[in-house]
């Protein structure tokens, strides 16, 4: 439907695969989150129960930017106009990608720029922390060496990370098979309030680091029920019933800037 109604189905066929979204940075505000006379959806809604990606994330404008707050915490995005009100599904997997400074040679000795590391700072400061928020995992890949590019390949190949995802999405699909319509989700991504206390309530152990780490980093409420939210797959792909404190620390690694923090 949403295809439908963008005008993107090829010779009339329904699409079969998820959809996998990659706007250009330069993209406009109204390209990312939709608009018109009459509306159209933009590439959030393009990419729902899809993956949207967004390399080079600073130099998108800040705007459009910010847009990504709502869909990212309702799954929806509504959109104002004059002759009224708008509203498309926006359930995405958000993946991003950035350098740490605008030259991108930040860690890496005798490269970095004469104005590191102020120009990092500068750089990351386009992202708000209320977006940033709502980003789970925040992943530093550090510059892969020339030599690295002749070791042979990881011991677990993507065939088998893939079987591990596979069986943790079999588990949630069980897990709220049995739930009330009116309170029916498919992931741990969409579970909140009442239903994340009964499903991601970690051990002893793991409620008191989780207590710990949000007093002392000063998590904000929706910082905290994210975390709950990654530790509750992170014990689904071990096959865990429990929420346990591994998952929790695992979890809270994730955050940004927490992991320096945790020590």
């Amino acid at each position: 439907m949403i295809q439908s109604a963008s005008g993107g189905l090829r010779g009339g066929a329904l699409l079969r695969e998820r959809p996998f979204r990659d706007p250009h940075h330069s993209a406009s505000l109204p390209a990312l989150v939709g608009g018109g006379i009459r509306p159209r959806p933009g590439e959030i809604s393009l990419a729902h129960q899809g993956v949207l990606f967004l390399d080079e994330l600073p130099e998108f404008n800040r705007a459009a930017l910010e847009a990504l707050r709502q869909p990212l915490e309702t799954g929806r995005i509504s959109i104002a106009r004059a002759h009224g009100h708008v509203t498309f599904p926006a359930r995405i997997q958000l993946i991003a990608a950035m350098n740490p400074c605008r030259c991108g040679y930040l860690a890496e000795p005798g490269r970095a720029c004469g104005r590191a590391p102020r120009c990092a700072e500068e750089y990351q400061s386009k992202l708000s922390g209320p977006l940033l928020d709502r980003i789970d995992l925040h992943i530093d890949v550090p510059p892969v060496a020339a030599s690295d590019l002749a070791l042979p390949p990881p011991a677990e190949a993507s065939a088998d990370i893939a079987e591990r995802v596979h069986a943790a999405r079999a588990r949630q699909t069980q897990r709220y098979a049995g739930l009330p319509a009116d309170r029916r989700v498919r992931t741990n991504a969409e579970a909140d309030g009442s239903l994340l206390d009964e499903i991601a309530t970690p051990e002893e152990a793991g409620r008191t680091l989780l207590t710990s780490a949000a007093e002392r980093l000063k998590l904000s409420a929706r910082g905290y029920h994210r975390v709950l939210r990654v530790a509750r797959t992170l014990a689904d792909l071990d096959g865990a019933e429990v929420v346990g404190r591994r998952h929790i620390a695992e979890a809270l690694s994730y955050r940004r800037g927490l992991a320096a923090g945790m020590g």
